[in-house]
């Protein structure tokens, strides 16, 4: 599939936003930006609630592809994560539809399955068929993304990569990030290569460096061309020397999506 030349980049005023609208315009994307805050610097950025439907299908007419990060990151009552993230996404995929745009690439999350138990020792790593088992509202609105996607390839024939992301900064800050960390590179090609890859129909992949600690396969990102650079190794020795190793008898070690499992951190607005 040729590079799609424009390309709707909500949530664009976010952390992952930031790093992509940053990232994304050297493989010869022409991004147009939306997110619910104005983006400072970037005067032509659509401001606009996923809510807001009108403003939806004006942001996604005439695009290519869209890379739907907006939403919720944190866990948060279950009415705002209703509205913003399942709702918003919903509205996001309508949008689509109606303006025939025809491949989405979906913000999921690693918290859709993350009361699936870390491999420990010679455990096989974490499969991108694990069932749902989401660790918290904001999990639970991954898992319905994901199943939506599939909905509009089945019905509309709209392709999807969900990309189960597991955490994109510069880089780690805990021991459990080691297994889960993407570097903001990696992410952009991970993106690039979701955007690009043919006859993609629904498909899930997990979103991460090639880091020597990893915890799922990678196997389905590869295969849409995907080639990760990174590896979270590198600054093992400092977190491993200030927070220990993991302990599978600690609650907050126990599962894949660590402490959103036991005490989530919340959204603060």
């Amino acid at each position: 599939m040729p590079a799609p030349r424009t390309v709707l980049l909500t949530g664009a005023a976010g952390g992952l936003g930031t790093l992509m609208r940053g990232l994304l315009p050297a493989y010869g994307y022409d991004l147009r930006l939306l997110d619910v805050r104005p983006i400072e610097g970037e005067p032509d950025a659509i401001t606009a609630d996923l809510a807001d439907k009108k403003a939806l299908r004006e942001a996604v007419r005439g695009v290519d592809a869209v890379v739907h990060l907006a939403g919720i990151s944190l866990e948060a009552s279950f009415d705002k994560i209703l509205r913003a993230n399942i709702e918003g996404t919903y509205n996001l995929y309508e949008a689509a539809r109606e303006e025939g745009v025809g491949r989405v690439v979906f913000a999921s999350s690693n918290h859709a399955v993350g009361f699936t138990p870390r491999p420990v020792g010679d455990d096989p790593l974490i499969a991108v068929d694990a069932p749902h088992r989401p660790d918290t509202f904001y999990g639970l609105s991954k898992s319905f993304g994901e199943d939506l996607a599939q909905f509009y390839w089945d019905k509309h024939g709209i392709e999807t990569v969900s990309v189960r992301i597991g955490s994109c900064f510069l880089e780690p800050s805990s021991v459990r990030m080691l297994s889960v960390w993407m570097s903001p590179g990696d992410g952009a090609r991970l993106f690039h290569a979701a955007l690009t890859a043919p006859a993609v129909g629904h498909t899930v992949v997990y979103g991460s460096s090639a880091n020597t600690r990893l915890w799922w396969d990678l196997s389905s990102a590869r295969a849409l061309g995907y080639e990760p650079r990174d590896d979270s190794e590198q600054y093992a020795d400092k977190l491993v020397a200030e927070q220990g190793e993991l302990d599978p008898a600690n609650p907050d070690h126990a599962h894949l999506g660590g402490h959103f499992c036991t005490n989530p951190p919340v959204w603060p607005y």
